[in-house]
């Protein structure tokens, strides 16, 4: 049997511009055949259980040959499997997607290309530059800038020049000179504007400003390389109006998100929607104690106790999953009432239908504590080793308690190698920490010695604040126990 194979254009860099077709193929991939240009963001997208394979191009240098990657992308479909070919930018704008179908029509593998949004497009709007305008152009153009090895890059300048059009270059980085020399020698105006955008729509993006004459010595200066783009064009007098990617407040900044993998996407795509240069590194894991005899037993029968209280979305997670366990629902909790330490605890109750009766103020153990109403005995439903100060808070009002683990927390060790050469190198690096198992999570992954004085803190609470601190680590805190506050506090701290 064979399988399917599908090109996705995984577009410029901004995980946000993948399409939702895309990112459904990909989330559907047995084996995911990628390239360098891909966003991390977008390769965790990847299934756990697909088959990754890194084939790497970048310019002038191929470390998987083409042809090598159209054999692959052959033999994985002919062992029956749904596979996906993850290109940056647009297969079919200059990326080869037509060559590595081709092999796989002459065997008769069924195959698709998803559209991707191309960096000539993309790269330039988020530099501020419309590829048309009514006032300056009335035509685009998209040109490689790059030769087949061993050849000489063959454009019809000439031909260019007569349009008088929107000029864009891609893989263009290491031939502008002669790009330009060419434009000129077919007599294009020296003082067209012109412009080079690095790194588009990612939050390492740079552009570069000049006039055709001038963009060489300029790009020189501010060492632009490899992936960029060239622009050349009225429309890139605009850019400095139009720029609206440069202006945002955490454009460039890097912000290391360390919630568990299965809940940092929230907080990611907000950091990035802010310009913000993100990366997961989830350093905790929450796994259900399953069985769990005493969760087991006190939900048999929650006729004596007035409280049922949560203090995170994992607990009400294994409390969901042991009801249904034992073939129970919502019915089963009438009478008791439920008690949340924050409203992300508080959303994880509404999602299976039920509404908490209490969240206090100010999210914390110690004021959940301070706050239940002392109606009788509460049943804890939370970590393995969760904070002494709900219980301590509990006891001092005399109000009576079960406290039951329901899961634990897990230290991962995701590879820090990458992290603890950032911070060698004297990076400074804003780290959100939303509770103190991940503080402590990340400082036992960088391991002992770690040198932490370029990290900064950004904590969801006192107690989290607190965890940090005692590492060395400069803190600043979250006016409340949100993710809107959190990332106020990023904002911040930036």
């Amino acid at each position: 049997m064979k399988g399917f194979v599908t090109l996705v254009g995984a577009g410029p860099g901004d995980p946000g511009l993948l399409t939702i077709k895309g990112k459904a193929a990909l989330e559907q991939a047995e084996v995911v055949v990628y390239d360098r240009l891909v966003s991390p963001a977008i390769l965790a997208m990847m299934p756990e259980t697909a088959e990754k394979i890194n084939v790497g191009k970048e310019a002038s240098r191929h470390p998987v040959p083409q042809g090598e990657i159209n054999r692959i992308l052959l033999e994985k479909a002919l062992e029956g499997k749904r596979v996906v070919r993850l290109k940056g930018g647009d297969p079919f704008v200059f990326g080869r997607g037509g060559e590595e179908l081709e092999l796989l029509a002459e065997h008769g593998v069924p195959f698709e290309e998803v559209p991707g949004i191309t960096s000539a497009i993309a790269a330039a709007a988020y530099a501020g530059i419309p590829v048309t305008h009514r006032d300056f152009c009335s035509s685009l153009h998209i040109v490689t800038g790059h030769a087949r090895a061993g050849k000489e890059l063959s454009i019809d300048f000439e031909a260019l020049v007569r349009t008088k059009g929107t000029l864009v270059f891609l893989m263009g980085v290491s031939a502008m000179p002669g790009i330009v020399r060419g434009l000129l020698a077919a007599g294009m105006d020296p003082e067209t504007p012109a412009a080079m955008v690095e790194r588009g729509t990612t939050p390492r993006q740079r552009r570069c400003s000049a006039t055709l004459a001038t963009l060489p010595e300029r790009a020189a200066a501010m060492g632009i390389g490899s992936p960029a783009i060239i622009l050349v064009g009225p429309v890139c007098a605009l850019a400095e109006k139009f720029d609206w990617f440069s202006r945002l407040p955490l454009k460039g900044r890097a912000v290391v998100v360390t919630r568990p993998r299965d809940r940092a996407g929230t907080l990611s795509a907000r950091l990035r929607a802010l310009g913000a240069d993100v990366l997961e590194y989830p350093c905790i894991e929450t796994k259900p104690l399953v069985p769990c005899p005493a969760m087991t037993a006190a939900l048999e029968d929650l006729s004596g106790y007035a409280w049922l209280v949560f203090t995170s979305p994992a607990g009400v997670a294994a409390f969901r999953d042991e009801l249904r366990r034992m073939g129970k629902d919502a019915r089963h909790l009438a009478g008791a009432k439920l008690a949340a330490i924050g409203p992300g605890t508080a959303r994880a109750l509404r999602d299976m239908g039920l509404m908490a009766d209490f969240v206090p103020e100010t999210y914390d153990a110690a004021h959940l504590a301070a706050g239940l109403p002392a109606e009788g005995k509460a049943l804890l439903l939370r970590a393995e080793w969760g904070t002494p100060a709900l219980t301590e808070g509990l006891k001092a009002r005399n109000i009576p308690y079960e406290d039951i683990a329901v899961y634990e927390t897990r230290y991962e060790n995701p590879d820090a190698a990458a992290l603890r050469q950032r911070l060698a190198a004297g990076e400074k690096l804003l780290v959100s920490f939303t509770s103190a198992s991940t503080v402590e999570g990340f400082v036992s992954s960088l391991g002992e010695g770690a040198d932490l004085t370029g990290v900064r803190g950004v904590c969801i609470g006192v107690q989290t604040a607190a965890a940090a601190k005692q590492h060395g680590i400069a803190v600043t805190v979250a006016e409340k126990a949100t993710l809107d506050s959190l990332v106020a506090a990023i904002i911040k701290g930036a």
